[in-house]
């Protein structure tokens, strides 16, 4: 009955809206190939509407969305709105095969989807493939009318989104290394809303200009929309100040330097307070393992009003590559403000206390020459994960049999030195597997790096929800020490997290949202290698805390 009486008010709002107080944002994403030049070299990429990056999807709390995409490319699609929270409309989430089939070409699918509790940066993107190299772009949720930021009103606000560039297309790139069994090709470039900037192979090649004016507040919103790798985002001669990361608030705290992982989001505050004239923002690769990178640094500009073009541009120096401490500074800076109007819910008592390895493996493989007849895998607990040919979803909702097994681990097979570098097994099992929580549970989850091929950082999404990072370290986890430092008063609330290289981090959250949520390395590759599993959240008591009905476009597989 909700659902239908939700559909009534939804189609009132759009022909008859004077008749009742409507909050629905409609947007159409036509998903489209357009030619475009980076790096001295013209290549055709996929689109939403012809625009890379993406159009911003502008919300306020509480607002019903509506966002008809249209797939016109040869590729099938799947939109995934990467942090929004999806209370009982999984339908809605995006990933492919996961709680949809994917948007065949020449069908279209309208995603439905109330943001509910929710305000700040997030971001979009295709969920299929590794179309989201380019299928990508931000989710700006206002607070409600009359509801101020927890910080003053900036004077203007800016997406600022960060990414990469291959040359080559994309799909070639994965699909090589797939056939060799090898790790795939890194970007050329990355790119600062879609601009590398002046690059020494490419000096032609401009990049984006950000023009300001002097005494002002501008708010930078800041997303990592890249497929492989953490970034640092650095501005010459100015300070940040952090009030948000993945659309939740912090305690302010001022930084030269931020540190941003595939899927993070950040909101920070820059005052114009220095002399007139042009300063360099950078966007570098962070990688503290032996990992090869695109070590390329995208470059743009703040540009002051009244400042000459011929005025020399003030610099800055990126961190290192591997400035480990840099962005431990900032990572252990974050706390969640924690005011009476926003709380930090921190699950105090735990029905499941799980712990999940991460990391990669080495299987048979015949057919890859390259890699000599093995293939790299990635997997949780040992556990690569192969993709379903039916949705998780779908297959839950309507009890299809034979598409998943409900026996995914909740701790490591073997007990070893995970971080260590001693000769162990390289091999992983396969399997479609979830784990099975009931509504309302409380979860504990320690996500363990591996050093079985070598330590590396992993920035894990975890959708449906939001989560709290209790505590990190180093080395081994050790459950009967390490929870004594946990932070359960203030952590940080996020939706993306990395596991720092060769360490652990711990997180907790409750099961408040039935349906089937994927949980994920948001490095593309390690995805599409099998790091990666879901969890099944059975419905609770009654239809407002059950799954609701499909919509009748869903797409089929």
């Amino acid at each position: 009955m909700e659902h239908w009486v939700r559909f009534v008010v939804l189609m009132v709002c759009l022909f008859f809206p004077p008749m009742v107080e409507c909050k629905v944002r409609r947007y159409t994403f036509n998903v489209m190939t357009k030619s475009t030049t980076k790096l001295c070299s013209t290549k055709s990429i996929v689109t939403v509407n012809g625009q890379f990056p993406g159009p911003t999807l502008y919300a306020r709390e509480d607002d019903t969305v509506l966002v008809n995409v249209v797939n016109q490319v040869k590729y099938n699609v799947s939109i995934h709105w990467h942090g929004v929270r999806q209370l009982r409309t999984g339908w809605a989430d995006g990933p492919a095969y996961i709680t949809q089939c994917p948007i065949q070409p020449g069908q279209n699918y309208l995603y439905n989807f109330t943001i509910s509790g929710q305000r700040g940066t997030l971001l979009w993107h295709a969920h299929i493939l590794w179309l989201r190299a380019t299928l990508h772009g931000a989710i700006v949720i206002l607070p409600k009318r009359g509801v101020p930021y927890p910080f003053p009103k900036p004077h203007k606000e800016v997406v600022v989104t960060l990414g990469e560039w291959w040359k080559s297309d994309t799909e070639a790139v994965i699909n090589q290394a797939l056939k060799s069994g090898l790790a795939p090709n890194v970007s050329d470039a990355h790119t600062i809303n879609g601009h590398p900037g002046p690059l020494s192979n490419c000096p032609s090649q401009g990049g984006f200009t950000l023009p300001v004016l002097s005494g002002k507040t501008y708010m930078l919103r800041i997303i990592n929309a890249a497929l492989n790798e953490e970034l640092f985002f650095k501005i010459a001669g100015h300070k940040l100040t952090v009030v948000e990361v993945d659309a939740t608030y912090v305690k302010p705290f001022n930084t030269d330097t931020i540190v941003i992982a595939p899927g993070q989001t950040t909101n920070a505050l820059i005052a114009t307070n220095q002399n007139t004239g042009k300063y360099l923002v950078t966007a570098s690769p962070f990688m503290d393992s032996p990992i090869a990178v695109d070590n390329m640094t995208a470059k743009a500009t703040i540009h002051y009003s009244g400042t000459l073009a011929s005025t020399a541009t003030t610099l800055t120096k990126p961190p290192p590559q591997n400035a480990t401490q840099v962005a431990n500074n900032f990572i252990n800076s974050l706390r969640s403000l924690n005011s009476k109007k926003y709380p930090a819910k921190v699950p105090q008592t735990i029905d499941h206390n799980l712990m999940f390895t991460v990391g990669l493996g080495v299987n048979p493989c015949p057919t890859c020459k390259a890699g000599n007849g093995s293939r790299v895998v990635a997997s949780m607990n040992n556990v690569t994960f192969v993709m379903p040919t039916t949705a998780l979803l779908q297959a839950h909702y309507f009890n299809i049999s034979g598409v998943f097994t409900t026996d995914f681990p909740s701790k490591p097979a073997h007990v070893f030195d995970y971080t260590g570098k001693q000769p162990r097994n390289l091999q992983t099992k396969t399997g479609t597997k979830v784990f099975k929580l009931a509504y309302n549970s409380t979860v504990q989850l320690v996500l363990q790096d591996t050093g079985i091929i070598s330590p590396e950082n992993h920035p894990i999404h975890l959708h449906g929800f939001n989560f709290f990072a209790i505590g990190k370290g180093l080395g081994n986890y050790n459950p009967n020490k390490d929870p004594k430092n946990f932070n359960l008063i203030d952590p940080v609330e996020r939706n993306t997290i990395g596991v720092p290289s060769g360490g652990w981090v711990a997180i907790r959250f409750r099961a408040d949202n039935p349906g089937v949520w994927f949980m994920h390395c948001h490095l593309e590759v390690h995805t599409t290698w099998g790091l990666k599993m879901a969890f099944l959240v059975a419905n609770g008591k009654g239809p407002n805390e059950s799954i609701l009905p499909p919509p009748h476009d869903l797409p089929k597989c």
